[in-house]
């Protein structure tokens, strides 16, 4: 059996900043891998720090005005073909659905069932949400750092007091119902 690339991505439904897609070769074995949504932000450090150095990866990022212009399907094949050629040599799967025409193999739910997976969620959630930190700094009236860019009450609050910055997806509509609520 060949050995696997796991790809997974993090940042698809947030209203601002960007995708983040990554593909891990483990080349060793790393213990407490999971899913990054069921880890602490905590545990999700520790763990990037031992995947960091022990495996083959790349990470791609879309920005907020990349996938305004192409949408977030066209980013995710951009980044499944990109991993596809650069990881040719080993058997890939993608956690979700669909392979958006790249002819890759999918597993839904995969990011908790194959390790190869649950290190490419790791590294494209700790990677974007070091990402959303720093552009909390810039724009300190959202909130980056605590919901990364997600629609939370506190963010859909900001963005209709402040407006969208220059960081928010203007082709994500916000219908007006969410604005009273949240989507998470």
């Amino acid at each position: 059996m060949a050995k696997i690339c796991g790809i997974d991505e993090a940042g698809r439904g947030a209203l601002a900043g960007p995708l983040s897609v990554a593909a891990c070769v483990l080349n060793s074995e790393i213990s407490g891998l999971n899913d990054s949504k069921k880890l602490t932000a905590k545990r999700r450090e520790e763990l990037f720090k031992k995947i960091t150095k022990s495996s083959n990866f790349l990470i791609a990022y879309f920005s907020n005005a990349q996938i305004d212009e192409l949408g977030l399907s066209e980013c995710l094949r951009r980044a499944l073909k990109l991993f596809k050629a650069h990881f040719e040599s080993f058997e890939i799967i993608y956690d979700g659905n669909l392979d958006y025409g790249v002819g890759i193999t999918t597993m839904i739910k995969a990011d908790g069932k194959v390790a190869g997976v649950s290190a490419a969620s790791i590294l494209a959630k700790v990677s974007r949400d070091r990402l959303m930190n720093g552009w909390d700094k810039f724009y300190p009236a959202y909130g980056f750092a605590g919901h990364k860019g997600y629609g939370t009450k506190s963010h859909l609050d900001a963005i209709a007091k402040f407006g969208y910055s220059d960081f928010h997806r203007k082709s994500f509509v916000i219908k007006p119902k969410l604005a009273q609520s949240s989507l998470f």
